[in-house]
C-alpha cells in the first residue's frame, strides 16, 4: 500500500511542479513536459514492481511508436486555438489524437510490428 502512496505522491508532485514552472516561463515548462518524465517514472515503476526486463523493453518500444501520433495534439491545438474556444480546441485536438492513435496502430499491424 505504501509503495502506491510513494507513487503516487512522487507522480504528482512533478505535475504540479512543472504546471508552476509553466507558469513563470512557458518556455521552460514546454522543456520540462517534453522531457519523458511520465515514461521514465512508469519504467521505473513498472521496473520496480516486475524486475522484468522484457516488460520494461516491451513498454519502452511502445511509447516509441506511440509518440509520432501524440504529436497530433500539439499540431493541432494551437491551430484550433486561433478559431475557437479552448475546451472545443482541446477535445477537437484530443479526438484527432485518438484517431492518430488508431491509425498508428492499424498501419503498424499491416506492417508486421508487434505491439
Amino acid at each position: 500500500m505504501y509503495q502506491y502512496i510513494i507513487k503516487t505522491v512522487i507522480s504528482a508532485v512533478v505535475i504540479v511542479a512543472v504546471s508552476e514552472i509553466s507558469k513563470r516561463s512557458s518556455l521552460i515548462g514546454g522543456i520540462l513536459v517534453s522531457l519523458p518524465v511520465v515514461s521514465i517514472l512508469a519504467l521505473v515503476w513498472l521496473w520496480l514492481d516486475t524486475g522484468s526486463k522484457e516488460s520494461v523493453a516491451s513498454l519502452s518500444r511502445n511509447v516509441f511508436w506511440m509518440v509520432l501520433p501524440s504529436l497530433v495534439l500539439f499540431i493541432s491545438l494551437p491551430l484550433l486555438l486561433k478559431k475557437m474556444g479552448f475546451g472545443w480546441a482541446m477535445a477537437l485536438s484530443a479526438l484527432l489524437t485518438i484517431g492518430a492513435y488508431y491509425l498508428m496502430i492499424l498501419i503498424l499491424n499491416a506492417l508486421g510490428v508487434k505491439l
